[in-house]
């Protein structure tokens, strides 16, 4: 399975933007365990809608080209978050589907909060507004679907 991960990275590391570790070690070693947490979270938010994996993972991805050729590498290879992380990074967009799906369930997220669990009305228009703003930043945000 090593072999495999490795091949993978080995053929990504080429096509993406150059990893540029910061000549900090202290630097390095925080953005470490800022891309290590934004991982934990991007893989909690999965099963919970409410945490935004897909810009977690973006962010994680960031983290790691300025600290650690090895955990960035490692992050391409992925699977599941590769190809996304590598679409960022070529061409600074988010496939179409995952967008709508973004959208769509943070939609259906916040909507349940507001209905269900929150009373105060101002908090509710609060947590509205701030769902329309992100809908359409991230609406926004190129799409390049083959």
């Amino acid at each position: 399975m090593d072999g495999q991960r490795n091949a993978a990275a080995e053929e990504f590391a080429g096509t993406s933007r150059p990893v540029r570790e910061h000549d900090s070690p202290l630097v390095r070693w925080l953005l470490i365990a800022a891309g290590s947490a934004c991982v934990a979270l991007g893989v909690i938010g999965i099963f919970l809608p409410l945490l935004p994996t897909t810009p977690l993972m973006l962010l994680a991805a960031a983290c790691f080209a300025r600290s650690s050729r090895r955990f960035h590498d490692w992050l391409l290879a992925n699977r599941t978050f590769g190809p996304l992380i590598l679409e960022w990074e070529r061409h600074r967009s988010i496939p179409r589907r995952t967008k709508l799906t973004a959208i769509g369930l943070m939609s259906a997220t916040l909507a349940a909060s507001i209905v269900f669990f929150v009373e105060p009305r101002w908090l509710q228009a609060l947590l509205a507004a701030f769902g329309v703003g992100l809908a359409i930043w991230l609406y926004r945000i190129p799409s390049r679907d083959a």
